[in-house]
C-alpha cells in the first residue's frame, strides 16, 4: 500500500479497491512489474461472508479515491455474491473491474475454471489466503470446532478440497492437505499463480 492524502498528485496514479483478501497477490504483482503508479486500499476479506457490505463500502472507497484526486480507479473485487451491485457501480461510475464470478475463477482463469466447473461440482476450493486462515475463514465461522458433528453435515456432499496455489510454498501445502483431512476430503493441489489477476492490473492504466 502506498500512502496518499491531501496535496499529494494522484493524477497520474491508479487507486485500486480491493478485498483483502487478494492484498498479498495485489502488492506482489505490483512490485514485481514496478507498478509504481497503483495504489491500494483494501475492504476486509471476512465480507466474503457478508457480501451485502461490499457495495456500500465501495461506494464509499470511490467517492474517497475521487477526493483524493486519482487518476483512475479499479475495482479489485470479481462479482463476490454481490448479486449485480458490483457491476451495478461499475457501469455508474464507468470503473472496470476483474471479470469473473470470484478468486477462484480469476486465479484458474475464468475461461478454463467454467469449463472445470462443469464436472467439478463437488470440489471445496481454497487459495492462499484461506488455506492461511482456514481456521479464520471456515472452522471458527462455521462453529466446527465447538461442533464437529457439522463437518459432515456441511461437508457431506464434497468430495475433495482443490488448492489453488498462487505461489510455492511447502507450509501452505501442508496446511491446506490438513485442511482436507480436517473434513475428511480427497486432496488436490493445482498451481495458479495470479492468473487473470496479473493481466487484469497489468491493464487497469491504460
Amino acid at each position: 500500500m502506498t500512502a496518499s492524502g491531501p496535496g499529494t498528485d494522484n493524477s497520474a496514479r491508479t487507486r485500486i479497491i480491493a478485498c483483502g483478501a487478494i492484498a498479498r497477490e495485489v502488492l506482489a504483482i505490483r512490485d514485481q512489474h514496478g507498478l509504481d503508479h497503483l495504489d491500494l486500499k483494501c475492504l476486509p476479506a471476512i465480507w466474503h461472508v457478508w457480501p451485502e457490505k461490499i457495495g456500500p463500502a465501495m461506494r464509499e472507497a470511490i467517492e474517497e479515491a475521487r477526493a483524493e484526486g486519482f487518476g483512475r480507479i479499479f475495482i479489485g473485487y470479481a462479482e463476490c455474491g454481490t448479486h449485480g451491485e458490483l457491476d451495478k457501480i461499475c457501469e455508474e461510475e464507468n470503473i472496470g473491474r476483474i471479470a469473473g464470478p470470484h478468486c477462484y475463477a480469476f486465479f484458474t482463469r475464468v475461461d478454463k475454471f467454467v469449463a472445470e466447473a462443469e464436472h467439478e461440482f463437488t470440489a471445496f476450493y481454497l487459495t492462499d489466503l484461506i488455506t492461511r486462515q482456514f481456521e479464520a475463514f471456515v472452522i471458527e465461522p462455521l462453529k466446527l470446532d465447538q461442533h464437529p458433528e457439522l463437518i459432515k453435515m456441511v461437508f457431506g456432499n464434497y468430495e475433495k478440497i482443490v488448492y489453488l496455489a498462487q505461489t510455492d510454498d511447502e507450509d501452505l501445502t501442508r496446511k491446506a492437505r490438513w485442511a482436507a483431512d480436517y473434513l475428511g476430503l480427497a486432496f488436490e493441489r493445482r498451481f495458479t499463480g495470479y492468473g487473470d489477476l496479473e493481466n487484469a492490473l497489468l491493464a487497469s492504466h491504460r
